[in-house]
């Protein structure tokens, strides 16, 4: 049979719930924030792949949009504090942009620039969302067609 509870311990209990729910809210704010910092700094750092390498994968990407009937394919979304200016040269589309790019954004530019501009492939870089109003993330944008 179950016992009835006092309201002391009532309350005491739904204080232990609520602790634990921000406790939980808190780990996971932790976990994202660490993730979040993970991405930046794989991002920042270079890739290491060779121009074969990326050559390859940016083939099997672009074949399987083409396959799909797209003339684009987004290469790549970043948090635009990889960028030396926080994204505004992007933002404002200031000739120069390119010269803030930083990690695998700026290689991603330099391999297009080196490899596929030749072949007709065009790139673009945007702002893709305003959180509070304010730049955020970039994404990259390869085009043909």
């Amino acid at each position: 049979m179950m016992k009835l509870m006092s309201v002391k311990d009532l309350q005491a209990k739904i204080s232990e719930a609520e602790g634990m729910k921000a406790s939980a809210a808190m780990k996971a704010l932790a976990a994202a924030d660490a993730e979040k910092k993970a991405l930046i700094d794989r991002l920042t750092n270079p890739s290491g792949l060779t121009d074969d390498e990326v050559s390859e994968k940016a083939a099997i990407i672009i074949t399987r949009a083409v396959e799909n009937g797209q003339t684009a394919v987004q290469v790549l979304r970043f948090p635009n504090h990889i960028c030396t200016d926080g994204g505004r040269a992007i933002n404002q589309l200031e000739e120069g942009w390119e010269q803030t790019l930083a990690g695998i954004p700026k290689e991603i530019y330099e391999f297009w620039k080196r490899r596929l501009r030749p072949l007709g492939y065009h790139i673009r870089y945007q702002i893709i969302d305003y959180p509070g109003g304010m730049p955020g993330d970039i994404a990259i944008t390869l085009t043909w067609g």
